[in-house]
């Protein structure tokens, strides 16, 4: 199921994408990549932080130097389920600070610690530099999280967009190379496949938020060489067995380039006989949960998919 049967946007989100638009912010792909990544971080980097119980920036030692984390634990009682979350960004983009505020969000309505990972960036670092912190990652959060109020025994991974990608990917290794149990897999507007000839990528191919042309620019910085596309830890809807993978919930939206990326990830998930839920949202846009405080259909998202991770984490 994708969101093509809705013509109409949301009225709220229509309104805060025209109050970005008014900002006169050029497409990701025709900026270069220091400046994407400056304007990014001040475009999304919120001044409003919802208290928590505890805050705090750490680093472990990863496959090629230090991955910096940063621990959110609300006001729950411990230990608490974990999440470890990958930020969004085409693998090009993103910081600590810009994935802060929906970290919190999220932390405060699953009632989970979560910890985000600062991966490497491509293209300075290529696929699978960031996958391959992401899953060095888990396994730290796996070992240490009770050192934080963490249970390591309710361990989820989740992602937004490249994020999302990253989270599914890491279920998918942990799988394969025995690594930590993962109780579920968040998947947020993932990129699940570097092929763009999508109905959704048709139909939304100038945006809004995201377009065809900045995928394109993104999946050229993250991969070494257009052979890595059919690399299953990078375009992970071409894996040949999903069986055995965590529950999962994939969350879509109808005016997404990538709306068809997380739909047929779901569709093939649900086939091997994963529990899946797919919460699609016809009248949102591509990274809609970051504007739960402005629009009252994301506000609502948010709570569905805190409420279907916090259930799976309880079982």
């Amino acid at each position: 199921m994708t969101g093509h049967e809705t013509t109409e946007m949301d009225s709220q989100l229509a309104t805060v994408v025209d109050e970005i638009d008014a900002e006169g912010v050029p497409e990701w792909h025709a900026m270069s990549v220091d400046c994407a990544r400056r304007v990014e971080d001040e475009v999304f980097t919120s001044d409003s932080q919802q208290a928590m119980g505890f805050v705090r920036d750490y680093a472990f030692d990863g496959p090629d130097g230090d991955v910096p984390v940063r621990v959110y634990r609300p006001e729950v009682t411990t230990p608490a389920p974990t999440v470890v979350f990958y930020h969004g960004g085409g693998w090009t983009l993103g910081t600590l600070d810009s994935a802060d505020d929906l970290c919190r969000n999220l932390a405060r309505r699953v009632g989970a610690v979560v910890v985000s990972v600062d991966y490497r960036l491509a293209p300075e670092h290529p696929f699978p530099a960031g996958l391959d912190d992401a899953a060095a990652a888990l396994a730290w959060v796996a070992e240490h999280a009770a050192t934080f109020g963490g249970d390591p025994e309710r361990l989820a991974v989740a992602g937004t967009s490249a994020g999302g990608n990253l989270a599914a990917a890491v279920a998918l290794r942990a799988r394969e190379f025995d690594g930590p149990d993962v109780a579920h897999q968040a998947l947020l507007y993932p990129i699940t496949d570097r092929a763009f000839d999508t109905d959704s990528y048709s139909q939304n191919a100038d945006g809004p938020l995201l377009t065809r042309a900045d995928m394109e620019w993104f999946w050229a910085q993250y991969l070494r060489s257009p052979v890595d596309g059919a690399n299953p830890y990078a375009s992970v809807l071409r894996a040949p067995d999903l069986s055995e993978l965590p529950p999962a919930t994939v969350v879509t939206a109808g005016f997404d380039p990538l709306c068809d990326d997380g739909a047929a990830y779901a569709d093939r998930l649900a086939d091997a006989g994963v529990d899946v839920a797919h919460q699609h949202h016809p009248t949102m846009a591509h990274g809609f949960l970051s504007l739960s405080d402005a629009v009252d259909v994301a506000d609502t998202a948010f709570d569905a998919l805190a409420e279907r991770v916090r259930s799976s984490l309880s079982e």
